[in-house]
């Protein structure tokens, strides 16, 4: 348990009364509202060193990402940590990472996509996120979760399951095993597309979901948040996670596969909303390589939910024994939906 008052002297000069509890429902940070007379004011969160083994990447990355804007002249637009009395980002203490945030007013965020409007306003704050770091120089940016898309990365896992992980479950899983191969096209495509100078690096999110949006009380895009993943990296990894978790009213956990399939509205929300700033970014491939983005992000996750299947299920959290088997199903069934409603 964090001793908040210990904390909170390394932000404040004087002693500071904040009521706080547990707030939200990430599964990977711990995270805390501190309110002050009923009134949100900051977002205290202990980083979860054993996904982001490199905290320090994460600093380094905001920092950059900070004085871009600044020499730009262009306003912040993102919450940044507080500086501690220190001037770091981010506060190391009793072996654990910490950080403190201001808490965005009138802000709330949401956890599906409901209505094409969402997936629109969220696409243009992703859009408009990577829009603004346009120029800066993407060596200056640390991974903070190494080959984390990383397709070729991903196939390499793959493979290493298929010979040291569990055999009973490597033949439970033969007609899924022989889908990714079958389809291993998607992988060659991402080869080619990381090797091509059409293809830039630039400032991107690489967690589109949702709630990663703050939305505002009359349901207008605010900004994004949880940039812990910022890194450099491609338009199709952006695009691809907001296509995977958007279009779909069922989601990655949900076995009645009728509920699993794609809303060609949402898609043309998603790619109508990024485009609204990153039309003029992306060269023609790029463009053009907008279709394949779902492909490249959809069988990646399933590709990723089975190789955690194979090695006995010791990277996913999972709520049953074939959790992670049933998500595989899940998203090569969602694969097909894309396919047929997108190319």
């Amino acid at each position: 348990m964090m001793n908040h008052d210990k904390i909170l002297e390394y932000y404040f000069a004087s002693p500071v009364g904040f009521d706080i509890s547990l707030f939200g429902n990430g599964l990977i940070h711990q995270t805390f509202l501190l309110s002050e007379k009923g009134i949100p004011v900051y977002i205290l969160q202990e980083i979860n060193t054993s996904v982001f083994k490199k905290p320090k990447a994460i600093e380094n990355n905001l920092e950059r990402l900070a004085s871009f804007l600044n020499e730009k002249e262009k306003p912040q637009f993102f919450p940044l940590p507080k500086k501690t009395l220190s001037g770091r980002s981010h506060l190391e203490i009793d072996g654990k990472v910490i950080r403190l945030t201001a808490f965005v007013p009138g802000s709330h965020s949401i956890d599906s996509c409901v209505y094409p409007d969402q997936a629109y306003t969220a696409a243009f704050q992703f859009g408009k996120f990577t829009a603004a770091f346009e120029g800066l120089d993407i060596t200056q940016l640390q991974p903070t979760i190494p080959d984390f898309h990383n397709l070729s990365f991903r196939w390499k896992q793959f493979e290493d399951a298929l010979v040291n992980g569990d055999k009973a479950r490597i033949k439970y899983a033969d007609k899924q095993i022989k889908y990714l191969f079958e389809n291993k096209n998607i992988v060659d495509r991402y080869e080619y597309i990381s090797a091509s100078p059409m293809f830039s690096q630039r400032v991107t999110h690489h967690d589109t979901k949702i709630n990663n949006v703050l939305f505002g009380e009359k349901g207008e895009g605010l900004c994004v948040i949880d940039l812990d993943t910022v890194m450099g990296g491609l338009s199709i990894s952006d695009l691809g996670d907001m296509f995977r978790t958007y279009l779909s009213p069922g989601t990655e956990e949900e076995t009645d596969l009728e509920k699993v399939f794609v809303r060609k509205d949402f898609y043309t929300a998603i790619v109508e909303g990024y485009l609204e700033k990153m039309s003029i970014c992306l060269s023609d491939d790029e463009r053009n390589s907008i279709p394949y983005a779902g492909e490249f992000l959809i069988y990646m996750q399933a590709l990723r939910f089975l190789t955690d299947f194979l090695n006995n299920d010791i990277y996913y959290g999972i709520s049953y024994e074939m959790n992670n088997f049933n998500r595989t199903i899940n998203q090569l069934h969602l694969l097909e939906s894309y396919r047929s409603a997108v190319e």
